[in-house]
């Protein structure tokens, strides 16, 4: 990914430094593991980790795989340059390259999670921060953009809590989905290798062994994590476009921060533009991007092919680094949202009591007047307030029809916006607890 989207406790994961330290852990452990069941010396065992400290030379084994056609290979060679030959040559007995590889690119995406997870935190943090704040802050709520009924910032806010939580939970679940490691060697049948050093290695990279392999860890875990990935970032961008909307300047009920200094337009001086969450749109179809290949990944001929490899060369850093971006911009926007709750009254107001049409209707009903017809006399006085400009109640108190249904006591009375907000600390009780 490139650096703009980035993040660099994130893409140090990813560095090709990272990757090779991994692989030589990998290599050691394995060779302590051989050792104790005698099928290799133990002072050959020992001598690997005299490079425990070694920082790898990237270009060296880049100049080595140029020859060679084959980076565990290079890999292999530049380890037997820092630890000798003869101590080298029981490094990856029995094993295949498919186990470094594999192996290693979980250990990669579990602490890619791990960061995750703390990105979650974080966002989970500032949403519920805000839905308390604004818990009864009074707006309209809309369906097909179109004024609905009354609702609150807080719930809006408590809405996205929500998601958020169910998306961290998922990505828990992948977490554990993910975290396998295989040394069962070539196509998975430990014939060269036993399978007690497989539990070795990955009781010390943090995995638990997969428990059937061929050469490859099956690829349906893999499909899973990046869904899951896909997922949260259609929840990022799910928030971010209600941001979007109520930027706008016809309704202006929020806003991205807008820094002093800062500039909207080179055109126009007068622009403040929700510039954050469209980006963050952006970057979720990024994300999003690499739920396709993961999932046609899952199907390998035999025991195994490479056409996996270099999709997951890409999408494993790219998908982590750009989640773990989007997830911080998120809640630095919603951290740092400006609401304006005037704006979201003057907006509900702007139809004259048109959003109480149900309770309207819904009173007819109990007073007797049959649904049809009920749904005529409110549709009719509320036709007059699009069309008209006139004043939902005064029409109400207005029609004949309607006054003969209902007194004049009960349509004021479903015109109070309490009616619409009783249940608030029932729903934030279910999404945050008692507390």
């Amino acid at each position: 990914m490139i650096p703009r989207y980035s993040r660099p406790e994130m893409t140090a994961i990813w560095e090709p430094a990272t990757k090779f330290r991994i692989w030589y852990e990998i290599e050691a452990h394995a060779c302590d593991a051989q050792a104790a069941i005698g099928v290799i010396p133990k002072e050959n065992a020992a001598a690997v980790w005299k490079a425990k400290d070694v920082e790898f030379n990237v270009d060296r084994i880049d100049e080595i795989e140029a020859v060679t056609k084959h980076d565990v290979i290079a890999f292999l060679t530049h380890l037997a340059e820092h630890i000798g030959a003869d101590d080298a040559r029981f490094v990856h007995q029995g094993m295949t390259s498919s186990d470094v590889l594999d192996t290693t690119f979980n250990v990669q995406l579990v602490r890619a999670t791990d960061i995750l997870i703390a990105d979650m935190d974080r966002l989970l943090a500032a949403l519920k921060t805000r839905a308390l704040e604004h818990k009864d802050t009074v707006r309209i709520g809309r369906s097909h953009g179109i004024h609905a009924e009354p609702t609150t910032m807080g719930l809006t806010f408590a809405r996205f809590y929500a998601e958020m939580d169910r998306g961290r939970a998922r990505l828990v679940a992948a977490r554990a989905e993910i975290a396998t490691g295989a040394i069962s060697g070539a196509v998975g049948t430990f014939a060269n290798i036993d399978p007690s050093v497989e539990e070795h290695v990955c009781a010390q990279m943090g995995l638990t062994p997969e428990p059937i392999s061929t050469q490859v860890i099956p690829r349906d875990r893999h499909a899973m994590f990046f869904a899951t990935l896909g997922v949260i970032a259609s929840s990022i961008e799910n928030v971010a476009t209600e941001i979007r909307h109520m930027q706008r300047t016809e309704v202006l009920e929020a806003e991205e921060f807008f820094s002093k200094g800062q500039k909207g337009s080179s055109a126009m001086p007068h622009k403040r533009n929700p510039v954050l969450t469209e980006n963050l749109t952006g970057l979720a179809r990024l994300v999003r991007m690499s739920v396709v290949p993961a999932m046609e990944n899952v199907a390998l001929w035999h025991e195994r092919d490479i056409s996996h490899s270099s999709v997951e060369r890409a999408i494993g850093p790219d998908t982590t680094v750009t989640l773990d971006f989007a997830l911080n911009r998120l809640a630095g926007v919603i951290e740092k949202l400006v609401i304006y709750p005037d704006n979201m009254l003057a907006n509900m107001n702007k139809f004259r009591g048109l959003v109480m049409s149900q309770r309207v209707l819904l009173a007819l009903t109990q007073a007797g007047v049959s649904r049809e017809d009920a749904y005529k006399l409110v549709q009719r006085n509320a036709m007059k307030v699009w069309e008209q400009g006139a004043d939902f109640k005064t029409e109400l108190l207005g029609d004949a029809e309607v006054t003969q249904a209902l007194s004049k006591e009960e349509i004021e009375e479903k015109f109070d916006l309490g009616y619409h907000t009783k249940h608030v600390d029932t729903i934030f009780k279910r999404v945050f607890g008692e507390s």
